[in-house]
């Protein structure tokens, strides 16, 4: 097996915001900073002093815990991280590279990435520079890039770019209940707003990001294109979010097999219908199953009953840790051990100053 690298694409939208859409976040204000934090926690194992802790009020922690668990029991060397930031809207103290891109808007304006062109080529001709060691390897020499997203509200603008390309209109939810419902009308607000019809940009991705999406499908797609022109291997790491972006690569014609690494609380989700909509996108779907519903301990029984399914690479990581032969029960035990040194470290905060921790993320 050759190198592999993941890279985690974090972002936020205006969309986020929107009542009953996301519940990365107790609030709007502590919303933005999921994203911020999880780049933190999967770098450095916790968030920097000041940062909100992503875990919600049930105790279900962000799903960068699952991903920090992975990279502790591999050795972090073993899985190298990049982070691009397609418009943090809470600086991170993670090692970042910007891309340059502003804080999505509300999927109901009319224009919600009116950057979707430039930082969709910005995030395709970085591909190949991600791809090398250091520099010293050449780009596609055995290196496979592990690509992710952390971005709440992030399915609502999946939803919208499907839309807006013609494709299956169904993603998760970071909720037990998914309120698809409740997306569809945003999304169906937000054509009207565009003056644009399902499926109208067909032909034309880029347009469906710019008028229906978030700036983290613009990077993650962009992506999938560079590392198809630089013949680089990549995995798509993540739910539904990822096979849109994959939906967006199909419409810019890249036609390579495309793997999707996600979890099974994803793939069994029914009103997500994920198996079909990869089959729709001839998308090679891999799902892990670690076996949450063997522990009691709070986090992953959180987990097994639908909350925050995927996110920051979760289910890539899992499938790495299968790839390494790790066992379910280490990879159990890590991920408690990870969140109980968060919420000791959240409590320190909120016995400081009172202020509640951010939600966990995942598809939003």
């Amino acid at each position: 097996m050759g190198e592999v690298r993941l890279v985690v694409v974090a972002g936020t939208t205006e969309t986020a915001a929107i009542d009953g859409i996301s519940a990365a976040g107790a609030d709007p204000e502590l919303r933005v900073h999921t994203p911020s934090a999880d780049l933190e926690i999967v770098e450095a194992g916790r968030p920097a002093p000041g940062s909100p802790v992503p875990v919600s009020p049930s105790g279900c922690p962000t799903p960068a815990v699952v991903t920090r668990a992975v990279r502790e029991l591999l050795g972090p060397e073993s899985l190298p991280v990049e982070f691009l930031d397609a418009g943090l809207d809470a600086p991170s103290a993670a090692t970042v590279r910007d891309l340059g891109a502003s804080t999505g808007g509300d999927l109901r304006d009319p224009e919600p990435v009116p950057e979707a062109a430039t930082v969709f080529e910005r995030a395709r001709s970085l591909a190949p520079e991600l791809a090398a060691s250091d520099g010293e390897r050449e780009a596609g020499d055995d290196t496979e890039l592990l690509v992710a997203e952390t971005i709440p509200g992030g399915t609502t603008t999946a939803l919208g770019a499907l839309t807006a390309l013609g494709e299956r209109a169904a993603v998760s939810s970071s909720l037990p209940a998914n309120p698809i419902e409740r997306k569809r009308r945003v999304v169906a607000e937000g054509l009207d707003a565009s003056g644009i019809d399902p499926g109208d940009a067909a032909d034309d991705p880029i347009e469906a990001v710019r008028l229906a999406g978030d700036p983290v499908l613009a990077a993650v797609a962009g992506l999938i294109v560079g590392c198809a022109d630089a013949g680089i291997d990549v995995t798509l790491a993540g739910g539904t979010q990822l096979a849109a972006a994959a939906a967006l690569a199909r419409h810019a014609g890249v036609d390579r097999p495309l793997p999707l690494a996600t979890t099974s609380l994803v793939a069994d989700d029914p009103t997500a219908d994920l198996p079909a909509l990869a089959a729709d996108l001839d998308l090679t779907l891999a799902a892990a199953d670690p076996g949450f519903g063997e522990s009691d301990h709070p986090a992953l029984t959180a987990y097994a009953r639908g909350e925050a399914k995927e996110g920051v690479g979760m289910g890539g990581a899992l499938a790495l840790a299968d790839r390494a032969g790790v066992a379910d029960a280490a990879v159990r035990d890590r991920i408690a051990a990870v969140t109980d040194r968060l919420l000791a470290e959240r409590a320190g905060i909120d016995g400081e100053d009172g202020r509640p921790a951010a939600n966990g993320g995942g598809p939003r």
